[in-house]
């Protein structure tokens, strides 16, 4: 038997009335009784009587509601045993884009949680610049990405990461700014710098600052602030940088946030219109779950 036909011959049942269980099932009237009518004639037995402008079930219509509902329970059981073996059984690599950042934190707690919960599942991280993981992700070689305004995101699904990045200087221990609590545009212009190769980056720095790009002092450019370390340890130049790239790297070196403050968010996006493997829905909603708890 068809759970459709039984799910009809339920609301019948429970409505006693044609019309009324055809609007509960939004479905017509006619087509109603024809399938109540037809699964009469299959089951060769009569499931209704009428009395008083209402439907009663007869002894054979009885049995069937009783055996009907069972088998309505066990459907919707078995359905959500199998999701949740599926579930428990998830395997399969998700491959990940992430820039440096504050919010990587969260990113290990997602991916702790998930190879926890899922000992099948396994994962690879690539780290890079905004653009050099955008354009990992459009080619497929990314099932998700953790990326740092400003980024050009409209064509994708996203979401917002809670912890706003601080935008500063990194400078050297020695560096004539190191003894300054903030730092000013004013303090900016014959500082010598080292940027990041996004323009984006160095545009949204110019408007909080007032300048124009021939006002700086740019002695270089980087795509990875790890790429630049030694060169501001050695007092070289100040790194322009937010202060989530920078951990763990100030016994030589001091990160020193812009006033007034300069802040962006990181966020979380993956491709519009792609099937996604369970593996990387299932990380989507553990995601999705930890943002609003």
């Amino acid at each position: 038997m068809e759970t459709r036909i039984l799910k009809y011959f339920l609301a019948v049942a429970e409505e006693q009335n044609i019309t009324q269980a055809a609007k509960k099932l939004n479905i017509t009237q006619p087509t109603l009784s024809r399938q109540i009518r037809e699964f009469e004639e299959r089951l060769h037995t009569e499931l209704f009587v009428r009395q008083n402008k209402k439907l009663y079930l007869t002894e054979a219509g009885l049995f069937l509601k009783k055996r009907a509902e069972e088998i309505l329970e066990l459907n919707q059981k078995t359905e959500q045993e199998l999701f949740n073996y599926q579930e428990t059984i998830l395997n399969g690599q998700i491959a990940i884009g992430c820039v440096e950042a504050e919010n990587s934190y969260l990113l290990t707690q997602i991916i702790e949680e998930m190879v926890t919960d899922h000992p099948q599942v396994s994962f690879t991280i690539f780290s890079g610049t905004s653009n050099d993981i955008l354009e990992k992700l459009d080619k497929g070689l990314l099932d998700v990405a953790i990326l740092i305004d400003p980024a050009t995101t409209d064509q994708y699904n996203r979401l917002t990461l809670p912890k706003k990045e601080v935008w500063g200087l990194f400078v050297a221990n020695e560096h004539p700014l190191a003894d300054r609590s903030s730092i000013s545009p004013a303090d900016i212009l014959n500082t010598p710098l080292i940027c990041s190769s996004r323009n984006e980056v160095l545009e949204m720095f110019c408007t909080w600052g007032g300048f124009v790009e021939e006002e700086l002092t740019i002695v270089g450019r980087y795509n990875l602030i790890f790429n630049v370390l030694l060169l501001v340890e050695n007092n070289v130049a100040a790194a322009l940088a937010i202060a989530g790239a920078i951990h763990h790297r100030e016994k030589q070196t001091k990160f020193i946030p812009f006033a007034p403050p300069l802040e962006t968010n990181c966020v979380l996006v993956w491709r519009k219109e792609t099937i996604l493997a369970p593996t990387v829905q299932t990380f989507l909603k553990k995601f999705k779950h930890a943002l609003q708890a």
